[in-house]
């Protein structure tokens, strides 16, 4: 028996299989739970296929949990996009119906038509980079909503003096400089004094996630921040959410899952572009970051802006421009990265023999892996062939189907909402790029 596919589609309590051959005909399906029970009967209930290939979908969301113990068990993992299994069922017989069934089916018809998606593998550090970041990021949640109740008690206590922002030893002054005699402010008075303490213990914890973000992003031998405006948190979101660089085949499809591709509007003889509001909003805010950093330090970003600005643009037209040459910075310096640890990998070789490949692939007979969510349709060819398997590999899903369900299409790449030119971001394309 060949190589058999099996879709899943995952939730928080369960995960819903089916398991389709190479011409997409079921061989089996299933429903378990999510806990390690339900893991095990799932994984034993698929050993009777030992040439498998695991397709999740939402890898990166409400499947990473799953896929994450799948990679720990060897098991080989995909990702499949939900736009890809939403085209599938929109195709497919049974009117768009959506049950949990159906998007498993869906899923494993994708894994078994489409070539290039993106092949998981076990990463430690940058799992630890992740969960520090989302860690960070809820902690500066948190320190927001204790100054914001900070600021509120002490309005009341002393009116008229409350700061846009505060640091905990101006509080410490603030409080130390009023002694209320009534019950109502002797009260208020001790729960700001409570705020504070509350401040001071997420300020600390904070400096102690950044410190730990720096010191993976440079365990890492990452040099994103040697770019201005990117320091350890902005450095540590973006390796965390790219993850493999060769994902995105060149600066366009980086530029378009960050949404700094503005989006083509033009209509007749007017030409213009419009913020466009796809991609990850999180990577967005990160540029963002490191373009409003620019714009307050004498930088080359900030002369960018001001000559967009001196040739008519508004001033969030130029920022979005200085945020697409970000990216673009950003992409070059994470393929620099990436094709200097290759490099290092490929002298040094398996065993100490200079030259051998250690490139391998759970999707096909192509060895590089290429992004699931691209802008353009067909299978792009990939910056970097970074992605390795330390087993194995089962050979991929064969390109050519020769049976297929009634009222089904084949799947190509998505399409995205725009096809980004040299000149999406502006007429002025062929000036030299700052470096941030």
């Amino acid at each position: 028996m060949g190589q058999v596919i099996i879709g899943v589609d995952p939730h928080k309590l369960s995960a819903t299989i089916e398991v389709v051959d190479q011409d997409e005909k079921l061989l089996g399906a299933g429903r378990f739970s999510t806990d390690r029970a339900g893991c095990a009967a799932m994984r034993t209930y698929t050993r009777s296929w030992p040439e498998r290939l695991w397709a999740v979908e939402g890898a990166n969301g409400a499947g990473r949990p799953l896929a994450q113990r799948l990679l720990e068990a060897g098991e080989h993992v995909v990702d499949v996009p939900a736009k890809l299994a939403a085209r599938v069922r929109l195709f497919d017989t049974g009117h768009n119906r959506k049950t949990d069934a159906l998007d498993a089916h869906s899923i494993a018809i994708v894994a078994v038509r489409t070539q290039g998606l993106r092949v998981l593998k076990v990463d430690g550090e940058l799992e630890a980079l992740r969960m520090l970041a989302d860690r960070r990021e809820a902690l500066t949640r948190r320190r927001v909503a204790v100054v914001n109740r900070l600021q509120a008690l002490l309005a009341e206590l002393l009116p008229g003096q409350a700061k846009k922002d505060i640091t905990t030893g101006q509080a410490k002054q603030l409080l130390a400089s009023v002694r209320p005699r009534d019950v109502a402010g002797r009260t208020r008075r001790r729960i700001a004094a409570e705020e504070l303490a509350e401040l001071v213990v997420v300020d600390a914890k904070i400096r102690k996630a950044t410190a730990e973000l720096k010191t993976l992003v440079l365990a890492r031998d990452s040099h994103l921040m040697e770019l201005r405006g990117v320091g350890p948190v902005v450095a540590a979101r973006i390796l965390a959410d790219v993850g493999d660089i060769a994902r995105f085949a060149d600066r366009n499809r980086f530029a378009s899952w960050t949404g700094t591709a503005p989006l083509d509007a033009s209509s007749g003889q007017q030409d213009r572009h419009r913020l466009s509001r796809a991609g990850n909003r999180r990577m967005n805010h990160m540029i963002h970051i490191a373009a409003v950093t620019q714009l307050r330090l004498d930088t080359d970003g900030r002369a960018y802006y001001r000559r967009k600005r001196s040739e008519g643009k508004k001033p969030m037209e130029a920022l979005r421009c200085l945020k697409r040459r970000i990216s673009d910075a950003i992409y070059r310096q994470l393929v620099t990265d990436a094709q200097r640890v290759l490099d290092e990998h490929l002298e040094a070789g398996p065993g100490g023999h200079c030259g051998a490949s250690l490139l391998s692939s759970a999707t096909g007979s192509h060895p590089h892996t290429g992004t699931s969510d691209q802008p353009l349709p067909g299978p792009a060819p990939t910056t970097l062939p970074l992605t390795r398997l330390t087993e194995k590999p089962h050979p991929g899903p064969a390109p050519q189907h020769p049976r297929r369900r009634a009222g089904t299409v084949k799947v190509q790449r998505p399409t995205g909402r725009t096809t980004l030119t040299a000149t999406s971001v502006d007429a002025d394309s062929r000036e030299p790029i700052p470096t941030p």
